[in-house]
């Protein structure tokens, strides 16, 4: 059953990765007009988070059945052109963005060609969701322990060879004395270890007069998390429902106050939104700080009042270290074969420690030599690694549409 599980870790992540990157409404509607890119975006969820639900039992059954190999390979290229496709929207949504301040969404007309692609897509993984029944592919429920990323600030386990970040970043926050408003940017590609720094850093740094931890994840509504900082904050529901209530509300708190604002999962670069987001902020006391972990560079050039601070994969050594200690491999035996096979799959994670641990968890208590090797030998491992991601890099995409 480990190759169910691998392919549930890589495959399923990657099609959040795709919700996370892209599918923000703004964008979608901008390029594929308003109805139907909301009808596309709400089918392409559907479909997708159908047919990940199967991930897990198709990976497994893949090793003895060619005909749900060949179906985990069409579900695989589909996500990456929806994944291609999603990129092009946000580019061209990017270039449109100052006819957008002249035109409401409504008068701007859809790209025909875009939304005659992303029907067939979302065609395509509907299509391959309906022949569950075909190939006898079940729903395996997730495992909620691997749910790694949540809304807490509380760091788990131990932090492997971050030292010199920890006590850079600390220093970074401390030598912040005259500044009202320090918005600093922890990038690095997804699954590097930035939010668990974020949490080191939250946990042990004193000298605050208020702190708050948020997720951000898929949209960056400023409403909204204004009002979640204000409930962080406060520890209290907020019963304030329009923006400008909310803002004042805010300042008022913050007001000649010391505080930290940690925001998780940042994708956003909208620099209006940034402006506006920003506003009850500038009233703090010196010193007061605003960390955010985000892969996309973009992000961090339009945010930050101080140098971004980049965050590089572990060693593989210190990769192993994760890995062992997730799957209790070291407390556990000291099996030379399955060792071998281990810093192999480590190997693969490419510096990653989310992925390590990961798989380390996933094969914790497993001494079977082929479940091992299930991992090792997964076709999921055929998917791109996550990287920083860089606008700039994905242009040459336009030309598809």
């Amino acid at each position: 059953m480990a190759g169910a599980l691998i392919g549930g870790a890589f495959l399923s992540g990657f099609i959040n990765v795709v919700f996370d990157r892209f599918l923000t409404k703004d964008s979608v509607n901008l390029i594929l007009g308003k109805k139907l890119g909301s009808d596309l975006v709400e089918r392409l969820k559907i479909s997708l988070h159908a047919a990940e639900a199967l991930v897990g039992d198709a990976e497994y059954k893949q090793l003895d059945n060619p005909s749900v190999k060949d179906w985990l390979n069409c579900l695989r290229d589909a996500v990456y052109m929806a994944d291609d496709l999603l990129n092009v929207v946000l580019m061209k949504a990017a270039t449109r963005k100052e006819v957008r301040s002249f035109w409401p969404i409504s008068f701007l007309n859809p790209d025909r060609d875009m939304v005659d692609k992303m029907e067939g897509v979302v065609r395509r993984i509907e299509f391959l969701e309906k022949q569950k029944d075909f190939l006898g592919l079940k729903v395996i429920p997730k495992d909620n322990n691997l749910a790694w990323r949540a809304s807490t600030s509380l760091v788990e386990g131990n932090i492997y060879d971050r030292e010199d970040d920890q006590q850079a970043l600390l220093k970074i926050i401390s030598d912040n004395s005259e500044s009202q408003l320090y918005v600093i940017p922890i990038v690095g590609m997804g699954g590097v270890g930035k939010t668990t720094l974020a949490k080191w850093v939250y946990s042990v740094i004193e000298g605050f007069d208020l702190k708050a931890w948020i997720c951000i994840s898929e949209t960056f509504d400023v409403a909204d998390i204004t009002k979640t900082i204000i409930e962080e904050v406060t520890r209290s529901p907020c019963t304030l429902q329009s923006l400008n209530s909310l803002q004042i509300e805010l300042k008022r708190i913050l007001w000649e106050k010391k505080f930290l604002i940690v925001l998780d999962d940042v994708w956003s670069d909208d620099a209006d939104s940034w402006k506006k987001f920003k506003t009850p902020f500038h009233g703090g006391a010196k010193g007061s700080t605003m960390l955010l972990t985000t892969r996309i560079k973009e992000v961090a050039s339009v945010v930050q009042t101080y140098p971004s601070y980049f965050l590089n994969e572990l060693s593989e050594d210190y990769c192993w270290l994760v890995f062992a200690d997730n799957s209790c491999f070291l407390k556990s035996n000291e099996n030379s074969t399955l060792e071998e096979i281990g810093r192999k799959i480590v190997n693969k994670c490419k510096g990653l420690p989310l992925a390590a641990e990961t798989l380390g968890h996933l094969l914790r208590g497993k001494e079977d030599v082929k479940e091992w090797n299930v991992v090792l030998t997964s076709d999921i491992w055929e998917f791109s690694m996550p990287r920083v991601i860089n606008a700039e890099e994905n242009l040459h995409i336009l030309t598809m549409g």
